[in-house]
């Protein structure tokens, strides 16, 4: 077994600790023998009736009806899904509308459907990462397929208006997409009422496994499968995820049972973070500080420090933290999400986002106070020397 022991984990907008919960469902799961919903013996029952119970919680999670709800592999097959499935249910429209900040699991899709000949439209966000839905409404039109934009930014925490963003795309006849993955377990959902006709989600944010996610699909909407087969209703080829599926099932029933408390829990402890980075650190900034955040993300500037640096020193006194997705392209490449902010590359490249998650307590923040001052004092003795003659606070 692979242990690290006594590190604090400040990354889990990348991915999140299996809970326990859910490794021994899954365990029981494995261990009754082999499971397919589609075979037509007892066993094949069994199994088709622990999906649909896991359907269950996954839809009362999100405010959903159990046959909204359609099994993928993660996040990037749940938003590729929808948007193909847009376009296909919108054969007469060639135009796409979505936001500079979006994951790149939704950027690199939509750059190869532009060398296919689609129009696709970026808006752009302020300096605090916000949405201008005048641009939106601007843009909009009768030749637009598809509006796909985020609910919440994976970097900065930032959160969009997708219910004013659906009036806005079903005003002119277009579909509505969000990839809800970093909203999920953390932020108020509700299907029913957000006037979105898809969103994604992932296991792996919320602590269930990789390998596993969702997307929700408006009743109303008849979408065609990347993956041709029988399951999920034709579509969603492929024999289910059994275990991975109760996995996603129990982890959609523990943040239901704790969400409104973890919620509290995670603004106080940002809270804790920022006010005391901007203490005793005189040149950070909080990037989108000034925006609506889900409460658990900060992304913060150190002056022009190199954040891999600042990063790998802590790595090494067992603080993991990063510089912004971990699906973005490594090396020294700005992040997008920030540049597109504003920020200038040195800035973007000088920011380090700390995503907070259940297992992260006040002891956890005051550790990694503790400890980075002198850390950034390391890394910027030539470019901050008035850090060094002020010393640590």
């Amino acid at each position: 077994m692979i242990t690290r022991a006594n590190t604090i984990y400040f990354d889990n907008n990348a991915t999140t600790a299996v809970a326990p919960e859910c490794i021994a469902v899954m365990q029981a799961c494995l261990s009754l023998g082999p499971l397919n919903p589609s075979s037509k013996h007892s066993l094949g029952d069994q199994a088709k009736q622990l999906v649909a119970e896991a359907r269950a919680r996954v839809a009362e999670f999100v405010g959903a009806a159990p046959p909204e709800v359609v099994f993928t592999s993660g996040g990037t097959e749940a938003n590729h899904l929808a948007i193909l499935a847009a376009l296909a249910l919108r054969p007469g429209r060639r135009g796409i509308v979505t936001s500079e900040v979006e994951h790149p699991a939704v950027l690199m899709l939509l750059r190869h459907l532009q060398s296919q000949g689609m129009r696709v439209t970026y808006l752009p966000v302020d300096e605090e990462g916000r949405l201008d839905l005048e641009a939106l409404r601007d843009t909009v039109n009768e030749d637009t397929a598809l509006v796909t934009l985020m609910w919440t930014n994976n970097e900065t925490g930032v959160v969009f208006p997708i219910a004013e963003a659906s009036e806005i795309a079903h005003s002119h006849g277009a579909l509505l997409h969000t990839d809800a993955v970093q909203a999920v377990g953390k932020y108020p959902l509700d299907f029913r009422s957000m006037g979105a006709d898809m969103f994604s989600l992932s296991g792996h944010k919320l602590h269930a496994p990789s390998g596993i996610g969702a997307l929700l699909v408006r009743k109303e909407l008849k979408i065609p499968p990347l993956q041709f087969g029988q399951q999920e209703r034709g579509r969603r080829g492929g024999t289910e995820n059994v275990a991975g599926i109760l996995a996603l099932g129990v982890a959609c029933l523990l943040c239901k049972r704790s969400q409104t408390t973890e919620t509290a829990r995670m603004e106080n402890l940002r809270h804790r973070l920022e006010e005391g980075i901007l203490r005793c650190v005189p040149f950070a900034r909080v990037n989108g500080g000034g925006a609506q955040r889900v409460a658990n993300t900060s992304n913060i500037q150190f002056g022009d420090c190199d954040a891999e640096t600042v990063l790998g020193r802590l790595d090494r006194l067992g603080i993991i933290a990063s510089a912004g997705a971990a699906c973005s392209s490594a090396g020294n490449k700005p992040s997008h999400v920030l540049t597109a902010m504003g920020l200038s590359a040195q800035a973007a490249l000088a920011s380090i986002r700390f995503s907070l998650g259940r297992h992260n307590t006040e002891v956890d923040v005051d550790a990694l106070l503790q400890v980075l001052p002198r850390v950034l004092e390391d890394s910027t003795s030539e470019t901050f020397p008035e850090f060094h003659a002020m010393g640590a606070r």
